[in-house]
């Protein structure tokens, strides 16, 4: 039994899983594990390896990457090879390209054993978008977040504006898009919120507010041996 709640966050490209997910990981002192930011950091060696496409040489390049994450001051940094690729993931061409090798199984192999491990001893606050269903299916606390495309996009949109990236809201949106339609279709692991699952709309709602939500479910289990609740 662990110690500590292992608590998912699943849900679709630009839902804010992320920042409310850290958010929610310091309210409780726990750690924030950012299970996209793997998959980004497989696609970024794939994207500086020259990657074809290829299965045989995808094998090869799995079987010569690890991938670290190291909690550094509240932070998680996500290393490829010895190398911090923290800040060098954040891009579309990196983001599209992990949502399609996340359904390939060699790629999910070399990852999930890096996830579990972190997770072992629970107090974790892990995000993806089969966090609930594949990877942890047993996390005592699941939340799946939504918004609608519109809404993601925009956000999206201001978030490359404010990195000084140079995007137009309509490709913003046709990329959300494309990435909600292989992550849901894809025939391993797809986006599915689970049976279990808190199902909560940020729509309308700041990020403080979400991150309050999902306090008072946390609150109501009172303990490690946690059951969910819907929202009214």
């Amino acid at each position: 039994m662990r110690e500590k709640p292992v608590i998912t966050i699943d849900g679709p490209a630009g839902a804010g899983k992320s920042t409310i997910s850290r958010l929610l990981a310091e309210r409780l002192s726990y750690l924030y594990l950012d299970t996209g930011a793997l998959y980004r950091a497989v696609a970024y060696h794939l994207i500086q390896k020259d990657y074809s496409g290829n299965n045989e040489e995808l094998a090869d390049l799995c079987r010569n990457i690890r991938v670290e994450l190291n909690d550094r001051a509240g932070r998680l940094h996500v290393f490829v090879n010895s190398e911090d690729v923290t800040m060098k993931i954040r891009t579309e061409e990196i983001g599209l390209l992990a949502s399609r090798i996340s359904a390939i199984p060699m790629v999910r192999e070399v990852l999930l054993s890096v996830q579990r491990d972190m997770a072992a001893a629970g107090g974790v606050v892990a995000e993806g978008r089969d966090m609930g269903t594949v990877v942890f299916p047993d996390a005592e606390i699941k939340f799946f977040l939504d918004a609608t495309v519109r809404e993601r996009a925009g956000r999206r949109y201001r978030e490359l504006s404010e990195r000084g990236e140079k995007a137009s809201l309509r490709d913003v949106e046709s990329d959300i898009l494309i990435r909600d339609r292989q992550d849901r279709e894809r025939s391993v692991a797809p986006l599915v919120a689970a049976a279990d699952a808190v199902h909560i709309d940020s729509t309308d709602q700041t990020i403080s507010q979400v991150v309050d939500i999902m306090m008072g479910v946390i609150n109501k289990t009172g303990n490690a041996q946690m059951r969910t609740e819907k929202c009214p």
